[in-house]
């Protein structure tokens, strides 16, 4: 008996242990369906995050807000601060302001040199930025060479005269061969024409030989020094003409194609406060500056008082003369988004916003490629204002039911009163309850309308945010009085328009704003 029960154990531990594993077999083959259903869930990290991305890409293309023209009172223009001003068709000059460096004008820079070896005896200008004359002593020269040159001048001078008279061509044609090629060999040696003079008058050779200025200037180089030997490759003296100096002025490398070869320019200096020189472009280098991307213009500038000196820093006004331009104020035009917008007021309060191209900014004005024409208003002032203004009024013209027709407007509907709170006041972010109650002219209430809330904020694309709306249906609660809630996407100042309509024609019409709490 106790091996029976024994068996009968081990029989229904076996059954039971069969019956595991085809429960296990069935659940593996099962498993493959819930799994499915379970993707999503193992893949919400991933999918949630490629809707951030895909909401960040939507705000860096953000498309901009459609506008429509709006009519707004002559009061509320008043009100609000709109000032316009005329498209003009005028002769406009850029300015490009930079800084620089007098330099010397490297064209006006003299070299006094001699042709022949000698030493100095005296020296005359001994000290460097010291100012000389043209013709100004400078030092003499005592030359073997020439002193010899001269001797030979004289004595082939001498036997042509002697020769005068002579009947043998042959000595003629000797004697003035020989003096010929001494006064040739003076003049290749430098010897000024009044040399040549003074020795023909007094006979006598000198025994020193005066250099003198070939310009006015200051003397910038001195190697003229007392008993030096001199060579004719030795720079004795470098005088600098200031008359004219250089400019060596910085421009970026943006404003190197309106700069142009002759145009004028004007210089400042701290130095002379309320002096205004006047000069022209000379030359522009062809190199750019890889460290400040910036590159020198040459500008020449007279200096008639020698007031303007090499390494002043200075002040440069690059003049850029465009012709004749269509010109508008800058603060005229709203950048928005991707465009450029300017509203054109079209009298009686109808302002119409128009997209325009614009070029370079000169002063305080906007070069005008396209989209406006000579004599029309732009409004200048108040632009964020009527560009919420004009937004608004296209959303809710692509909110708002089309009117049946020969509906009157709302410009024309009776004067109703329209009364609106929130709950909770102010409105918040998030979920709200809204309701308004009309009443006609008396007093009493008007029933069996269809009142909406239209809520309008508009783009802000510096900040990457679209223009939000919202749209909340009232219902009928008796009594004039009409409520439903409604959802606010951000905190931040609403404008609400509230439309009421009574047989497809609106009876009344409302705007005005509110802040709502919460973040954006």
């Amino acid at each position: 008996m106790k091996g029976y029960r024994t068996g009968f154990l081990l029989a229904v531990i076996g059954n039971i242990a069969l019956a595991a594993i085809l429960v296990g077999v069935w659940w593996h083959y099962r498993a493959p369906e819930p799994a499915v259903n379970a993707g999503p869930n193992v893949m919400a990290p991933a999918i949630a995050q490629g809707s951030t991305e895909g909401s960040t890409s939507a705000a860096a293309v953000m498309p901009d807000a459609p506008m429509t023209p709006v009519q707004i009172s002559t009061q509320r223009l008043q009100s609000i601060g709109v000032k316009t001003a005329a498209v003009a068709r005028k002769p406009v000059e850029d300015e490009i302001r930079t800084t620089g460096n007098v330099a010397v004008d490297e064209s006006r820079l003299a070299y006094v040199q001699v042709r022949y070896s000698g030493y100095i005896q005296k020296v005359f200008v001994d000290a460097t930025y010291q100012y000389v004359k043209k013709g100004q002593p400078l030092c003499t020269v005592y030359s073997p060479d020439l002193v010899a040159t001269e001797r030979e001048y004289l004595v082939a001078k001498q036997s042509q005269d002697q020769v005068t008279y002579s009947t043998v061509p042959e000595v003629k044609s000797s004697a003035a061969a020989l003096l010929d090629a001494a006064i040739e060999r003076l003049k290749q040696w430098g010897v000024p024409q009044t040399e040549i003079t003074r020795l023909d008058a007094t006979g006598q050779v000198a025994q020193e030989f005066t250099i003198e200025s070939p310009v006015a200037g200051y003397v910038t180089e001195r190697n003229a020094l007392p008993s030096v030997a001199v060579q004719p490759e030795m720079r004795l003296y470098t005088i600098a003409d200031l008359s004219t100096v250089w400019v060596q002025a910085q421009a970026f490398q943006g404003d190197l194609g309106r700069i142009k070869i002759g145009g004028p320019a004007t210089l400042t200096v701290d130095t002379f406060p309320g002096r205004t020189f006047r000069g022209r472009v000379d030359f522009i280098y062809p190199q750019v500056d890889m460290d400040t991307r910036t590159a020198k213009v040459r500008v020449v500038f007279p200096n008639p008082g020698l007031e303007l000196k090499p390494g002043m820093f200075v002040n440069v006004s690059l003049k850029i003369p465009m012709g004749q331009q269509l010109v508008i104020p800058a603060s005229g035009v709203l950048q928005s988004g991707t465009r450029e917008i300017a509203f054109v007021d079209r009298r009686d309060g109808y302002i119409e916003p128009r997209e325009v191209q614009v070029g370079a900014r000169v002063g305080d004005d906007f070069v005008v490629l396209s989209g406006l024409k000579a004599g029309e208003l732009i409004v200048t002032s108040a632009n964020f204002l009527i560009d919420s203004e004009s937004q608004l009024q296209a959303a809710l013209g692509s909110m708002a039911p089309p009117a049946a027709a020969g509906a009157t407007s709302a410009t024309n509907a009776p004067q109703l009163g329209v009364e609106f709170e929130s709950e909770p006041s102010p409105p918040r972010k998030g979920s709200n309850v809204f309701r308004v109650k009309l009443a006609d002219a008396s007093g009493a209430p008007v029933p069996d309308a269809d009142v909406s809330a239209i809520f309008f904020m508009p783009a802000m694309p510096t900040m990457g945010m679209a223009a939000m709306h919202a749209s909340v249906n009232l219902g009928d609660k008796g009594k004039g009085l009409y409520e439903g809630p409604g959802n606010l996407e951000s905190g931040g100042t609403w404008q609400v328009t509230i439309l009421a309509r009574k047989n497809g024609q609106v009876i009344a019409s409302k705007q005005f704003s509110v802040n709502a709490s919460g973040g954006m």
